[in-house]
């Protein structure tokens, strides 16, 4: 077979090969459908991200802040995200107007037209309608470049706009002379505490001609000389066809900064040749990869991919180095680049690989501000923006990055510093991770999004370990190998998926297909493969090649409906396989293990072949700042990296005739349809130094405790352990238990307890404990029944109606299913205590989570009866807590009531009804969540 062929090029002579590839590069794939792109300026990596913005209400499909299928512009702004599922940035915004000047959106916005619109690699123009105005846009890494032709004679304006799309926390206009302005920003979305300055220079004098300024009861604690509230009109007379230039550079740092910003890159008044400048900048970076095709829209296709890529990090420091970390403080980065917008849950899977293939340096600047930014803010990024870290998504996975650098022998960071800082990531006591630690695997009573935690963390634990390996450290690499195969605790063996875990049962009733609150976008069927540090584990764990061959083919061929909550980022399905969201990415690619890359080709061809377009909803989900798009690149040229840590790819084949990838160190690899895979395996990596394994010890997996959570007179308890050849061990304690000293013994088979009672238990296999694992079973405290007559929405029924009275609150993570929940509609429940009681009190518990859509009722009122058809008000408890108020809490409705006797208690909960303006979710209908009833 035809070897890679490698060619020594001097880096110089590589740069003057630098062809046109930005010619193919098409900014609008993505900004329809669902891609979550925006089509304005940007040169690689750059910190001003200079499009326009059509939504400016946070919608998900506007979280760039620009939908092709819109036809109105509120302005041109300076800061975009490429793809995320949340909305943020839209810094300041600039809009050009004639006539009489507005502040009102409404009136300053302009209707456009596609046929008058561009996109190029670092170019973006427009008409507007309304005042026919033609506007250019270029950049080049901190300095954004307006051209707005007036092609009327009259008053010209410009909108400064500082409450456009995020929260303005406080804002500050300085106007310098009559061609300078400077701004301050600081403003709440995503990134809680964004702040951005900038300078703003004319290219002719304007002065200011309207303004509104204000600031909000709440923050009127702010500086003088700063607002809440801050639009401002800047105005001249222009003849017909006049251009003006506004060059706006930004800083995070200060008026300083943005200044020195400017005189480094905003020195040219000539608009073409800084747009020639960030063409040549795309062509530099889009010549890494030179494919060859006689399909142009397939070439489109690739570099457009490879434009998003390069669309973000973003770098996020000033000319001369100052940023401001994660703490805060404002900071010089020494010998290397500090960036921000790290995606890591999306792009540890594709991007970063792809990055450690042809952007080694930067890499390096990667994981020096992800170690910086340990050091100031206490942990590794998780989902880190514009130095605020967002704890979007879950994972540690900054760890990958760093495992999949050293295990490719990336340099220019610290080893010893970027392994402190990634154990510390896996030792904290968050998001589940002490229950992880303690128990091997996390459950449903302890964490909402358990399953994917815990395989998620499982993987990130492999990495810490293969960085352990590398610096010869063989305790911290035997403790988090082990750790590494946590999974095995969710691995069902009777049906072979990764299924929750309760109350040290399995969760019932499970339906692989159900979106619910125990995966992270997803179900089990996309997270039953997320093995990729142990995928000869997980073939072993389903009896063999053939039989997980079979699963893999399960997972095209399943029905493509989910099941449960409506998830939008479930997308591109093939079967249950979502080529739209992360998490399925690498399955595919899971055939070549089991012998049959055939599979594998004839899947990744179709995925290239029918989920990448030449065209606006030319992806088939989010971007996902640049992981979508790499999964593209990486598959087309016949690799991807199934497992980030390990210097080598899954193959396929090549779906162009011949690729050519230029590294850093002036070397090219030449693919072809013929280069063999082996070949590929290793393309970039082949002088990775390989590690000597330490011995470690193989997880016991914790044994599954089952009976009835509630029972009235007895229930039967059994334990199984999830290996047939474990041994199992266990303990009860009761009521009548408490000052008796108890010890575990050899469990024989199923036993009966009649009081309330706590089991523990645990596996052995050759010496090997595995953890203890607890349970709680409970006789109910009372032989009354319920009825509800409401519904409940089928995500939120909690263990059904008698969980309404069974003694066991919830807490304020609702999302671990322990509420009942009923939105847009009133809760209404009778509970029959089957005898009259003398009631003094009455009380019923819900929860408020105004961000989540889950507000307090508005009143609750309560009702006795003796016949269970006459019922009389005993008393109303209204509402106290407002609705604004965004902290996660429980309340008590309760009533006391003078001695009653009654049989029954109608209790009904009136809903809040639709969300008010104010509400990011306005018009949409509210939940009741109620848990526990109790009378008294």
């Amino acid at each position: 077979m035809k070897k890679i062929i490698f060619v020594l090029l001097g880096l110089a002579a590589y740069h003057l090969s630098a062809q046109n590839y930005s010619q193919y590069v098409n900014p609008f794939i993505g900004t329809g459908g669902h891609g979550h792109t925006f089509p304005g300026a940007i040169v690689p990596f750059g910190m001003v991200q200079l499009s326009p913005d059509t939504r400016i209400d946070g919608s998900w499909d506007g979280c760039s802040g620009y939908h092709y299928s819109d036809s109105v512009i509120y302005g041109f702004s300076h800061t975009h995200l490429n793809g995320t599922g949340v909305s943020d940035y839209g810094d300041i915004m600039l809009m050009p107007t004639m006539g009489k000047p507005s502040l009102d959106s409404k009136d300053y916005s302009s209707k456009f037209s596609h046929k008058n619109e561009k996109a190029t690699a670092g170019f973006y123009t427009v008409k507007l309608d309304k005042h026919n105005i033609d506007v250019r846009l270029t950049t080049t890494k901190r300095v954004g470049y307006h051209e707005y032709t007036f092609n009327n004679a009259g008053n010209a304006n410009i909108i400064l706009d500082l409450n456009h799309r995020d929260k303005l926390l406080e804002g500050e206009v300085k106007i310098i002379d009559s061609k300078t302005v400077e701004v301050f920003r600081r403003s709440e979305a995503w990134a809680t505490n964004q702040y951005i300055y900038a300078r703003i220079e004319f290219s002719k004098p304007m002065f200011e001609s309207i303004s509104q300024k204000g600031k909000d009861e709440v923050q009127r604690g702010i500086q003088d000389d700063k607002w809440t509230k801050l639009q401002i009109a800047f105005s001249t007379k222009v003849k017909k066809g006049e251009k003006i230039l506004v060059k706006v550079s930004i800083s995070p740092t200060g008026y300083e900064g943005a200044e020195k910003n400017m005189l480094a890159e905003g020195k040219s008044n000539d608009f073409n040749a800084i747009q020639k400048q960030a063409v040549a900048d795309w062509d530099k970076e889009l010549s890494k990869i030179e494919v060859k095709s006689s399909d142009k829209d397939k070439l489109s296709v690739f570099y457009t991919a490879m434009y998003h890529v390069f669309t973000q990090p973003n770098i996020n420091m000033d000319v001369d180095g100052k940023y401001r970390g994660r703490d805060n403080k404002l900071y010089y980065a020494k010998d290397f680049d500090y960036y921000t917008v790290f995606s890591l849950w999306d792009t540890f899977r594709g991007a970063h690989p792809l990055m450690t293939l042809i952007e080694r340096k930067r890499t390096a600047d990667f994981i020096n501000t992800f170690i910086k930014q340990y050091e100031q803010g206490g942990k590794l990024p998780v989902w880190e923006l514009a130095s605020n870290e967002t704890e979007c998504m879950i994972g540690y996975h900054a760890v990958s990055v760093i495992a999949d650098a050293m295990a490719k022998g990336i340099t220019g960071f610290d080893y010893e510093k970027a392994f402190q800082a990634s154990k510390n990531s896996a030792m904290l006591d968050i998001f589940g991770l002490n229950a992880y630690k303690q128990n091997n695997y996390i459950a449903i009573d302890d964490e909402h999004e358990s399953v994917s935690k815990t395989v998620e963390y499982a993987y990130d634990d492999w990495c810490i370990a293969q960085m352990a390996k590398i610096l010869g450290k063989k305790e911290d690499y035997q403790y988090f190998m082990k750790r590494s195969q946590n999974w095995k605790n969710l691995y069902n063996p009777k049906n072979g998926f990764m299924q929750p875990r309760k109350n040290g049962n399995w969760y019932e009733p499970f339906e692989p297909r159900e979106v619910n609150n125990n995966y992270t976008e997803g179900n089990s069927w996309h997270y039953s493969y997320s093995v990729q540090q142990d995928i000869p584990g997980l073939i072993t764990a389903h009896g063999g090649k053939e039989k997980f061959e079979q699963f893999i083919d399960a997972i095209f061929s399943a029905p493509d409906k989910t099941t449960g909550r409506e998830q939008v980022d479930i997308t591109g399905l093939i079967g249950q396989y979502a080529q739209g969201n992360e998490p399925s990415h690498h399955i595919a690619y899971l055939y070549n293990y089991v012998g049959k890359p055939e599979k594998t080709d004839a899947k990744i061809k179709y995925i290239l072949d029918n989920y990448y377009k030449n065209a606006p909803d030319g992806l088939i989900g989010n971007e996902d700042c640049g992981q979508m798009s790499a999964w593209y690149i990486l598959s087309a040229m016949g690799i991807y990296s199934v497992t980030p840590g390990l210097p080598e790819w899954q193959t396929t084949i090549p779906y162009f005739d011949e690729v050519k990838i230029h590294l850093e160190d002036g070397t090219t690899r030449t693919i072809t349809k013929n280069t063999g895979r082996e070949e590929l395996k290793k393309l970039g990596f082949e002088n990775a130094k390989s590690f000597k394994d330490f011995k470690y010890d193989e997880l016991t997996a914790t044994p599954v405790i089952a009976a009835a959570r509630i029972f009235d007179l007895n229930t039967k308890v059994e334990i199984t352990a999830l290996n047939p050849d474990d041994k199992i061990y266990y303990m009860t304690l009761d009521e009548g238990d408490a000052n008796v000293r108890k010890t575990f013994k050899a469990y024989s088979g199923p036993f009966t307890i009649t009081k309330t009672t706590q089991v523990s238990a645990y596996a052995e296999r050759k010496g090997e404990k595995s953890s203890i694992v607890t349970a709680s079973f409970n006789r109910r405290p009372n032989n009354w029944d319920i009825t509800v007559n409401s519904t409940p929405t089928p995500q939120y029924t909690a263990s059904g109606k008698l969980s309404l009275i069974d003694g066991i609150v919830g807490d304020t993570n609702w999302r671990k299913g322990e509420w009942l929940g009923y939105q847009g509609q009133t809760f209404e429940a009778i509970i029959d205590m089957k005898s009259p009681q003398q009631i003094t009190q009455l009380s019923s518990s819900y929860l408020q989570d105004s961000k989540a859509w889950i507000l307090m009722p508005k009143r609750v009122e309560y009702y006795a009866s003796n016949n269970g058809k006459d019922f009389i008000l005993l008393k109303t408890v209204d509402n106290t807590l407002d609705p604004k108020d965004e902290t996660v809490q429980k309340k008590d409705f309760t009533a006391e009531i003078l001695p009653t006797q009654a049989r029954y208690i109608k209790i009904k909960a009136y809903h809040f009804g639709k969300l008010p303006e104010w509400h990011q979710g306005a018009g949409g209908e509210a939940y009741i969540f109620v848990d526990e009833i109790s009378v008294k």
